[in-house]
C-alpha cells in the first residue's frame, strides 16, 4: 500500500507543513529533471515565501517517501525527477550544454535483465547514461 506523503511525515515524527506541502505540489508539476535551485526558483516572486533550506530540507524526504528519484549527471549535480512515473527510461547526456534527452527502448530494459539473471544477480535498480554531443552541439563544432 502506498502512503501519502503526509503518513510518511507522520511514521517518522514530522508534520506536514504549508512549506513541505508547498514543495512537494512544485516537484511534482515539473515535468523533466530539475536541480534544487530551479525548484526553489519557482518559488520567487509567489506570495507564498518558501526558503531556499525548506527546499533542501524537503527535497530527501520526498526521495525516500518515493515521490521523486535522485539522478546524478555527468556534471555531478544531484538532479530530480517524478518517480511516479511509471514507464523505465534511460538518458543521453550531453557532455558540452548539458542537455538531457529521455528515451525509452524496452529491448535495453530487456538487455539488462537477462544479464542480471544470467548471473543469479538479483537487480535493485540500474541507469543506462549515454554521453557524447547532441546534434546542435555537433553542428555548432563543425
Amino acid at each position: 500500500m502506498e502512503c501519502t506523503f503526509e503518513q510518511f511525515l507522520e511514521n517518522k515524527g514530522l508534520r506536514l507543513t504549508s512549506q513541505r506541502q508547498a514543495v512537494l505540489s512544485a516537484a511534482m508539476a515539473i515535468k523533466g529533471h530539475f536541480e534544487a535551485e530551479d525548484l526553489h526558483a519557482r518559488f520567487r516572486g509567489k506570495s507564498e515565501r518558501i526558503s531556499k533550506a525548506s527546499v533542501y530540507r524537503t527535497l530527501p524526504l520526498l526521495v525516500e517517501a518515493g515521490f521523486l528519484r535522485e539522478v546524478e549527471f555527468v556534471d555531478r549535480h544531484m538532479h530530480y525527477e517524478n518517480a511516479m512515473r511509471k514507464e523505465h527510461h534511460s538518458h543521453l547526456i550531453c557532455t558540452s550544454c548539458r542537455k538531457v534527452i529521455e528515451f525509452c527502448r524496452p529491448s535495453i530494459l530487456e538487455a539488462l535483465q537477462k544479464v542480471a539473471h544470467e548471473h543469479g544477480f538479483e537487480e535493485k535498480s540500474h541507469k543506462v547514461e549515454i554521453t557524447g554531443l547532441c546534434k546542435e552541439c555537433r553542428h555548432r563544432s563543425r
